[in-house]
């Protein structure tokens, strides 16, 4: 208790130095109105076509008028810009028009930095348009200074969305005033209606670099409550006729892959070669629906996972990173719950193929390491009533591995099976777009194989999901229902029942029971939220959610961990107004229990934390929490439920400006808990350096140390009962990650990115569990003593009861895991659309001596290794039509 009256006097002190500080005293409940600007366009189809080559010297540009008058949205909300910003729009048959003069009074400080594409460290100008003119969706086109574009599709009323890749045309000048932007966005990459007069929502924003400065066309408050609803109006749009979108995008890739040769393995001979093609394409079904499909789809030139390992027996999510399921994500996303759970993850369409081709008379094995992916189209859009719709299917080939017996026959095996993924998604709009409902159902099915019982055949999960808000969108109020249905053998209910998802074995939960006889698992989950989301100084809320013992997604969705019920609530107070040492703050808290349902109050947590914006653009994020209660129904991994003791952490990270050419960043999160039941010490340091405006080099380093006295190894069987072993753990990982962005011009980079990776876990202090809810870790567990366990060559030998014969063993558990992932990448988008990859990947996987320094690891396992490689040129050509 020491330590939260402690965390709440500095955060009460904290809370009102800076309040006093403040100059903006308008009260919360009171939002500040701005008029909703307008702007008139004009049609110049009968007039002189636009050049876009950033000279704005066409008699076209004259058919309309400057509009000017942006303010700063930040820092200082509502101020006059220190450079002020002018725009035009103009309008054809199959074009939008729009032009830039972005005033600089010394042209010499534009800062004119590049970046990869849909990245800006310099000065840029952007549009944004809601040509939905439904308040909630929107498109936006960025202009950077150097002239590299940047687009993003806006969902849910302010959600950026960077994988949206249109078509459009961008030039940019400097000259005395300043400088200037010309784009040209063709009309079939928007979506908009039928009448034959149109408003349009429209906000442009101009980020002044030398001052780290924001300002806007539309004048906002400090806190919107949406982005997309703030907009001002776009008007004169008459005649258009809504352009239906139809591009064909063919592609062939060559591979060379080069490895270490394994002597009598006629799979891994040296190196593979292989050609193959495919195509994309998208085709607008109605102005509003676009159908994406991809025929054999590759993604080689896709980063590689980073480095990870688990030891709580849990998936490791990775965030999906294809561009064919990245782009327009968002429509079919459907949380479930906090963190990662979601109803889709995409990232199960293709995954490796979860069968296993060794046996008892095995020799050598060659297994595909994704399931190839055969065809998927997506359907998705909004129509111009308010239905966002989306549809998603795909099917993934039967999968084989090649294998060689001890006798030296030759045969196949199945490690994976057909498989048809479908996800159906709608929302409607109603209430002036002020509130929504929608539902969401997938599919999974699979023809399945004798070999592959394991696995679920049939997999369903819907859920319906509603959002309203009220009082000007500064309050709202949303929630949701979701269900799950599988279908299998009666071996793969039961190894669904016993997962580390669900644990229906545990002995001492009385709501838990494994059935073998089971076929099928039905469970449901929840969520509902209300809150404060918008306008004045505070945000605040208060929700929870739930999932059911017999939830289960993971066949097309992720799902961590089910039997677990959540209520969390929280509250923040801005501070958006600079001061003589701040341009803006933040001062944050929550507390969040969690049960299951047996009804077991497994834990509460307190957090407050803060952010600050320095004047001079450094920065600061920092926090800390008390956990007085920790109970898991998952530690020992099907044995009964366990405390740990209770633990306080906090955080540190600064960095300095990060516009500046050279600039860093660092931070410590450190967590310890009591009787030293475990521990959490992470560093991490970043730096970034643009020598030119063409190069940027960034490295991040990271290292941990993750000690824990009651680390889960295993079960093991004691006169007839179950006996869970558990050890302590000393554990260290070190990763740095660099990153190398090369722009020859804005449509031709070189990109690198590296990652070594290692993991180091050494066991010690053996132990039984005895009591596993003790609030004593010496009255939890009991420590073998040096006559009753013993180490032998690969492993521990038992003898608990110290008659001379051994009661169980298990194997060494040390171990040392160590990777390295590195990409380097040349894209060249010769026309708009249609691009070269050249792409070398190097990767390196093995294990290590955990007594081993870092030092003597990197040295053996990483620059002794030879890595396997990987050559790739893909070309693709993107036809119009």
């Amino acid at each position: 208790m020491k330590f939260l009256k402690i965390a709440a006097i500095a955060i009460f002190c904290f809370c009102c130095s800076i309040s006093f500080s403040q100059t903006d005293t308008t009260p919360d409940n009171q939002v500040t109105e701005y008029p909703k600007r307008s702007y008139t366009t004009t049609s110049v189809a009968n007039l002189e076509p636009i050049k876009i080559d950033g000279v704005l010297d066409e008699a076209t540009w004259d058919a309309v008028e400057w509009t000017t008058d942006y303010t700063q949205f930040e820092p200082d909300n509502g101020a006059a810009p220190t450079e002020q910003t002018k725009m035009k729009i103009v309008y054809d048959d199959k074009n939008l028009y729009v032009a830039f003069k972005c005033y600089q009074a010394d042209p010499s400080t534009i800062e004119k930095r590049m970046g990869r594409r849909d990245d800006f460290p310099g000065d840029w100008v952007e549009i944004n348009i809601d040509s939905y003119g439904d308040e909630r969706t929107g498109f936006s086109f960025t202009a950077s200074a150097s002239g590299v574009k940047g687009d993003e599709f806006i969902s849910n009323n302010g959600n950026f969305d960077g994988s949206w890749n249109p078509i459009w045309y961008l030039d940019t000048k400097i000259d005395d005033d300043g400088w200037t932007a010309e784009m040209r966005i063709p009309l079939s990459q928007l979506r908009f209606g039928k009448d034959d007069e149109q408003v349009w929502g429209i906000q442009s924003t101009r980020r002044y670099f030398r001052n780290e400065e924001r300002s806007t066309w539309q004048q906002l408050p400090a806190n919107p409550p949406g982005w997309v609803s703030s907009f001002g109006e776009l008007r004169g749009i008459k005649g258009l006729k809504p352009q239906k979108q139809l591009e064909i995008q063919p592609y062939t890739v060559g591979k060379l892959d080069t490895y270490e040769k394994e002597p009598g393995n006629p799979f891994r001979d040296g190196s593979d070669t292989k050609l193959t093609g495919g195509l994309d394409a998208k085709i607008g079904v109605t102005n509003d629906l676009t159908l994406d499909l991809t025929i054999n789809p590759d993604f080689g030139q896709v980063d590689a996972d980073p480095g990870a390992v688990a030891l709580d027996g849990f998936e490791i999510f990775f965030q999906e990173r294809r561009p064919f399921f990245v782009e327009n994500k968002s429509v079919f996303d459907f949380n479930v719950g906090g963190g990662a759970d979601n109803l889709f993850f995409s990232r199960r369409i293709g995954r490796s193929p979860q069968g296993s081709a060794f046996g008892a008379t095995t020799v050598f094995v060659d297994q595909p390491i994704n399931s190839t992916i055969l065809g998927a189209a997506k359907f998705s859009g909004k129509t111009q009533n308010g239905w966002t719709l989306g549809v998603l299917e795909s099917v993934t080939a039967k999968e084989f591995a090649d294998v060689i017996n001890q006798d030296g026959s030759e045969s196949e095996t199945v490690v994976e099976p057909l498989t048809n993924y479908f996800v159906g998604r709608v929302q409607k709009d109603f209430n002036d777009n002020n509130s929504y409902v929608g539902g969401i159902f997938t599919a999974t099915h699979r023809n399945m194989e004798d070999n592959l019982q394991f696995l679920h055949s049939h997999a369903y999960s819907g859920g319906l999901d509603f959002l309203h808000n009220w009082k000007d969108r500064k309050y709202y109020v949303t929630g949701k229902f979701n269900y799950s249905h599988v279908r299998g053998s009666k071996e793969a209910i039961e190894e669904t029942q016993r997962s580390i998802r669900h644990l229906f074995a545990r002995p001492d939960a009385s709501h838990l029971e494994v059935d073998p006889n089971r076929t099928s698992l039905t469970g449901t989950g929840g969520s509902f939220e209300i809150g404060k989301g918008g306008g004045g100084n505070w945000r605040y809320g208060t929700g929870g959610n739930w999932k059911s013992p017999e939830f289960e997604i993971n066949d097309i969705g992720f799902l961590r961990q089910a039997d677990d019920i959540r209520q969390y609530t929280f509250v923040t107070r801005n501070f958006n107004t600079s001061t003589s040492w701040y341009r803006r703050a933040n001062l944050r808290g929550n507390l969040s229990t969690a049960f299951d349902f047996e009804g077991n109050y497994n834990r509460i947590q307190y957090e407050i934390g803060g952010f600050v914006n320095y004047k001079n653009n450094w920065w600061s994020d920092f926090g800390a929490a008390h956990k007085p209660r920790i109970f898991t129904n998952t530690a020992l991994q099907g044995g009964p439920r366990w405390r740990f003791n209770e633990e306080n952490f906090w955080f540190f990270f600064s960095g300095t400006d990060q516009r500046k050419k050279l600039s860093f960043r660092a931070g410590h999160v450190n967590s310890q808990a009591k009787q030293d039941n475990f521990a959490f010490y992470n560093y991490e340091f970043g730096v970034r350096y643009q020598p030119l405006n063409t190069l940027s080099l960034n490295l991040d380093l990271e290292y941990s140390e993750n000690p824990n006295k009651t680390q889960y190894v295993t079960t093991r069987n004691f006169n007839g009962d179950p006996r869970y072993i558990t050890a302590a753990i000393d554990q260290e990982t070190l990763s740095a990650t660099l990153r190398v962005n090369y722009n020859i011009n804005p449509n031709l980079t070189i990109q690198y990115y590296g990652q070594p990776f290692i993991f180091k876990a050494k066991y010690s202090d053996f132990n039984f569990v005895n009591n596993p809810i003790a609030e004593d870790i010496n009255e939890r567990v009991t420590l073998f003593n040096n006559d009753q366990i013993t180490f032998e060559e690969g492993g521990y030998l038992i003898d608990e009861d110290a008659d001379g014969a051994t009661d169980y063993s298990f194997g060494d558990p040390n171990f040392a895991f160590v990777q390295f992932r590195s990409n380097l990448v040349m894209r060249w988008e010769y026309i708009p659309g249609s691009e070269i990859f050249l792409v070398w990947s190097q990767g390196i996987t093995g294990v290590g001596d955990p007594d081993n320094s870092f030092g003597t690891i990197i040295d053996n396992q990483l620059l002794r290794q030879r890595p396997q490689n990987t050559f790739l040129i893909k070309a693709t050509y993107r036809f119009v039509l």
